[in-house]
């Protein structure tokens, strides 16, 4: 299983991608990175350069286009939620093979329905992962973290299938494991990440002034986001998250929070509107979060 391979496609080859893209290439197998004409030319003509503390300093060669040409076994799915609409016209459903994988890393927890109406139920497998890694220039990553994990959810997919990716990805280096329960996978991370993006977006403050200045609408605000979570199938725990939130580093900033800081487009939508919609579903009050969506709105 773990020795064979595969052809992969990354559309949107930057931190998360990136990475995957050149610990995949580097163990064999043939990785086609989709993106603009510029990045697609940097890539072809350099490769990948990752530059990192766990897997060490390599560059992996990779293929690279504008455009899905041919059927590939895997799609990951690493663009912002902004660009998600344009950037699937990069991958044509009919250059998919039969038992390929659509695989979403994506913030949110809406859009699993989108790609399945595109590519089809029994190829999209929704997945969160645990990482820090940033693309500091084209085709080149720094991986911070000491670890790349991910979970995969396959509630429409089938098992052998999944479990050849997941194989591929340990002899990548990466831990991978399937859970059961595509919604309660998707929303532990939401329950996390929308009250740390929606209020260090809001304040433009660390998390460790998050914590402290703004202790009091945190606590309400992750307590609503777990009630929300809970009602569409996740155990969220809000003293859980708030013991993650008090072991993070000071200085942590949100991935929303720098986008701001950049003047690039908010993940407002899926991340803060996905919330509300949820919310209004399943009748959950969700004041604090109301609030702050509509701030972040009109700033």
């Amino acid at each position: 299983m773990a020795n064979e391979n595969l052809t992969v496609a990354v559309l949107g080859p930057g931190g998360v991608g990136g990475l995957l893209a050149g610990l995949l290439a580097r163990t064999g197998h043939r990785v086609i990175c989709l993106a603009g004409d510029e990045t697609a030319r940097t890539l072809r003509d350099h490769g990948i350069r990752v530059r990192s503390g766990h897997f060490g300093e390599f560059t992996a060669q990779v293929e690279a286009d504008t455009e899905l040409r041919e059927p590939v076994d895997i799609v990951f799915v690493t663009v912002k939620h902004t660009a998600l609409d344009s950037a699937l016209e990069r991958v044509p459903a009919q250059m998919l093979n039969a038992d390929a994988l659509v695989v979403p890393l994506l913030n949110g927890v809406e859009h699993p329905a989108a790609l399945r109406e595109r590519y089809g139920a029994n190829r999209v497998a929704p997945a969160v992962i645990r990482v820090e890694s940033t693309r500091v220039a084209p085709a080149v990553i720094e991986h911070g973290s000491p670890f790349v994990e991910i979970d995969l959810t396959g509630d429409t997919v089938a098992r052998g299938v999944l479990d050849r990716l997941t194989g591929a990805l340990e002899w990548a280096g990466v831990k991978a494991e399937v859970l059961g329960g595509e919604a309660a996978t998707l929303w532990a991370k939401m329950a996390f990440l929308a009250p740390l993006a929606l209020l260090t977006t809001r304040y433009q403050v660390t998390l460790g002034d998050l914590r402290t200045r703004y202790r009091e609408e945190l606590v309400a605000l992750v307590e609503e986001t777990a009630a929300v979570g809970r009602a569409s199938g996740a155990a969220t725990d809000p003293v859980a998250a708030l013991a993650r939130y008090d072991s993070f580093p000071a200085e942590m900033k949100s991935s929303m929070q720098r986008d701001a800081e950049a003047g690039r487009a908010l993940e407002l939508d899926a991340i803060g509107g996905a919330l509300l919609r949820a919310a209004e579903r399943h009748g959950v009050p969700v004041p604090v979060a109301t609030r702050l969506v509509r701030e972040l709105l009109d700033s």
